[in-house]
């Protein structure tokens, strides 16, 4: 027997893990949208009080058979998927094709523009092709291509993975810093024999507050129903890191960035949600894009409270229904924290004294802070937990490792 909602509405799932499955879902339930989550059983958003686990079959989140043999089996008649991964979101696009299609909805792009937003080295050649400014870039394919790096002529430079998605998980990092020829060649030696695929990238100067975020969403017409701006405030850790304080902004702020990205989607035919990073280039102004997600980012839920709930008009996209139109004139200078890398922030930067500790603690008391939430407070005490756990873990192996050294 095919399952139904409460509510009679079509339900989504969530396909995802950690805290931009539990946005997307908060989203969704701020649109009265019934919600299944695919995911991890131990994973944090199972902790929400909005939690249902897809019914059927088990299925963790990740694409592959397991998933279409979950979704084939899974007794439900209807459902919108929404993608929180970057495997999840280019498994999703060839979907509408299989013999589930008609059962799954998706509101998706197609593989090719998938592959060619996710795909950082072919993202380079086509922004550089259609006049979009962005860092100067130099796919490292051969070691022949290593050598023709000019880095003489180059400002700062660093490393970074062609696709990201495991990169950071195995080297601890998004990106790795060069300061000569023999280090470029030495770490390109060493990524290649890992299986990454890297390039090398000028560092555009500046810190955290450079950076700038434009968000939407972009429908099966070619319309933008929802816009937002933010700018990162704090970030963690300080190079490669991701944003630890974020306020929102108007769009009129980044009008150029706006242009950009528009421009960008249009020309690629876009559909679905989009998170499109910038960073304003201190030497000439300019906003030079870096990168663009292709699927819900983390701080979603933070967009949607403002009124830009882009996971409502993917799901209203993907089932061909009328998407109203959302504010531009949404609230300004509100802050989003993740309190936890924002603490590991400001102890980093201790020295810093451009902002005050009252500054600090004044803001993290008024922000709409991450993951945490009054009304759903489970999933962070669950993340606060193995937080302590892992402390206390480290601790007590260090506590025979002192006594030896004492000895």
């Amino acid at each position: 027997m095919m399952q139904t909602t409460g509510s009679g509405r079509v339900p989504a799932i969530v396909m995802g893990r950690g805290p931009t499955a539990l946005g997307i879902l908060r989203s969704l339930a701020q649109a009265d949208i019934p919600a299944y989550v695919a995911c991890p059983g131990d994973d944090l958003v199972t902790r929400s009080r909005w939690y249902r686990p897809v019914p059927g079959l088990p299925w963790d989140g990740r694409p592959g058979d397991q998933a279409m043999q979950a979704l084939r089996t899974m007794p439900i008649d209807r459902a919108v998927i929404v993608a929180g991964a970057d495997d999840a979101a280019m498994w999703l696009a060839d979907l509408p094709a299989t013999d589930v299609g008609r059962r799954f909805a998706v509101s998706t792009s197609s593989r090719a523009t998938q592959e060619l937003l996710q795909d950082k080295a072919a993202f380079a050649r086509h922004v550089a092709t259609a006049g979009i400014p962005h860092p100067r870039t130099f796919p490292l394919a051969s070691l022949a291509d290593v050598e023709a790096v000019p880095i003489g002529e180059l400002d700062r430079v660093f490393v970074k993975p062609v696709n990201s998605q495991k990169f950071s998980d195995v080297v601890g990092a998004k990106g790795v810093w060069i300061d000569s020829a023999a280090g470029l060649a030495e770490a390109w030696a060493r990524f290649h024999a890992q299986g990454f695929a890297v390039m090398a990238q000028e560092y555009v100067p500046g810190g955290a507050r450079d950076h700038f975020f434009v968000e939407g969403f972009r429908d099966a017409r070619g319309g933008y129903p929802g816009l937002f701006a933010r700018r990162r405030m704090r970030m963690s850790p300080p190079d490669f890191g991701n944003s630890s304080c974020s306020t929102s902004i108007p769009l009129a702020d980044v009008a150029a960035a706006v242009g950009h990205v528009r421009r960008l989607l249009d020309g690629l035919h876009y559909r679905g949600i989009f998170s499109a990073e910038f960073k304003r280039d201190p030497r000439d102004g300019q906003f030079r894009i870096l990168e663009v997600n292709t699927r819900a980012w983390t701080y979603v839920e933070f967009a949607a409270r403002q009124g830009i709930n882009v996971c409502d008009m993917a799901w209203r996209d993907a089932l061909g229904a009328y998407i109203p139109r959302a504010t531009e004139n949404y609230p300004t200078g509100r802050l989003c924290i993740d309190l936890h890398h924002d603490l590991a922030c400001v102890r980093r930067g201790r020295d810093d004294r451009s902002e005050s500790m009252v500054s600090i603690v004044s803001q993290w008391m008024h922000a709409d802070l991450h993951v945490f939430r009054a009304d759903d407070p489970s999933p962070a005490l669950h993340g606060l937990g193995g937080l302590l756990r892992k402390r206390l873990g480290m601790l007590s192996r260090m506590g025979p490792l002192k006594r030896r050294a004492r000895v």
